[in-house]
């Protein structure tokens, strides 16, 4: 067994470490070696990997090739231009509506109804309303909703500390009910270890940096609510209550703000690792309490169209929901001059897109007689 095939991929430094290794795939053994191996294979592997993770010298590296040998799981927005995968802080003054906000985002993802027109990808979803109590939750969602009511929606006022059982119960709950898309935390104070260390940077980042760990690898987005201070800061994020450890951990956060605290519009400043800046100005109806989009700023970048992409979806849509075979059979059937490993390098790296803007799966394995590639149609999301 070759170098290559015993290293594993290796997560990042600081807020993306812990990565699971769920979410990637190293084709460097093919499932059939796999399957095909002995005990003494196995074993030897156990022991090598068991030397290695005791080795304190021992750093998991992956070369260039590597990684672009590699194909790495997608995950689709929870709701398209509004929240992705992660992990978010969001973040507001007292009493400016905040609550209302993560009732109607756990109510639209739950039943799948767009939200502001854009589309929604429905899901369990777990709303701790830690700040509320019952009487509270059923006299707002009533007003918001009426007798719409949502079976895949679990509320929760009462939880745990991390530390001390949350992260047990989280876990569970996302093992009970696998389809779990979006989990709030209302709010971050109520979760965190009063008795634990005293707030600076590190023991900021170590919060979210451990609320992050409980859903990486799972595609669940976690939304954390947090406060911001009443000082005004030239950047609106230096705003959140805290240190700059936990943007610094987050995947990214949202700010709520208001100009007039009895007024009815807000807006939302977003930033984020894996979308666009934005801001949404928004208008709280005042029958309903839901919060209407008035308007976005800063418009989603679309990437340029892709000559190789297109050709994809233009022979994956022509009579056949399926391919499966070389990559030099996929380059004569797309007509493209390329070499085949250059065909499924590019392929491998632009494997999300394929995902998000065609619909189309893509995979990558070695077996005993070379490489395979397989495209197939994704099935569309349930509305």
């Amino acid at each position: 067994m070759t170098e290559k095939e015993m290293t594993a991929l290796a997560t990042s430094v600081g807020a993306d470490a812990g990565q699971s290794s769920q979410s990637i795939h190293t084709d460097s053994i093919s499932q059939t070696e796999e399957e095909n191996k002995g005990f003494d294979d196995f074993s030897y592997d156990f022991r090598r990997e068991w030397i290695l993770a005791n080795d304190t010298s021992y750093l998991k590296t992956v070369t260039m090739d590597e990684l672009y040998d590699t194909t790495f799981d997608v995950s689709l927005p929870i709701i398209d231009g509004v929240l992705y995968p992660g992990t978010y802080l969001f973040a507001g003054p007292s009493k400016v509506g905040k609550s209302f906000l993560m009732a109607q985002l756990a109510y639209h993802v739950s039943t799948g109804t767009e939200l502001w027109g854009n589309a929604v990808r429905k899901g369990t979803v777990l709303y701790l309303a830690l700040e509320d109590d019952y009487a509270r939750l059923q006299r707002r969602l009533y007003r918001m909703f009426g007798t719409n009511s949502a079976p895949n929606l679990h509320l929760a006022t009462e939880a745990r500390v991390l530390g001390n059982g949350f992260d047990e119960q989280i876990k569970a709950f996302i093992r009970n009910h696998p389809d779990t898309r979006l989990i709030i935390i209302d709010v971050l104070q109520r979760v965190r270890d009063v008795g634990g260390k005293d707030y600076s940077y590190a023991s900021d980042y170590e919060i979210v940096a451990k609320l992050k760990a409980m859903t990486d690898g799972t595609g669940v987005t976690l939304l954390i609510v947090h406060h911001t201070r009443k000082q005004q800061a030239d950047d609106i994020f230096d705003m959140i209550s805290g240190t700059n450890g936990l943007m610094g951990a987050a995947d990214g956060a949202f700010i709520i703000s208001k100009e007039r605290r009895t007024g009815n519009g807000a807006t939302i400043d977003v930033v984020g690792r894996d979308q666009p800046d934005q801001k949404f100005y928004l208008n709280r109806n005042v029958e309903t309490l839901v919060w209407e989009l008035e308007k976005a700023e800063n418009e989603l970048w679309v990437e340029p169209s892709d000559p190789l992409l297109d050709s994809v979806a233009s022979f994956l849509s022509a009579g056949r929901s399926s391919w499966v075979g070389s990559p030099t059979e996929l380059a004569t059937l797309l007509c493209v001059d390329m070499k085949p490993n250059v065909l499924t390098l590019r392929l491998n790296i632009n494997a999300g897109r394929l995902l998000k803007e065609y619909g189309i799966r893509y995979k990558s394995s070695r077996c005993h007689d070379g490489r395979k590639v397989s495209l197939s149609l994704a099935e569309p999301s349930p509305a």
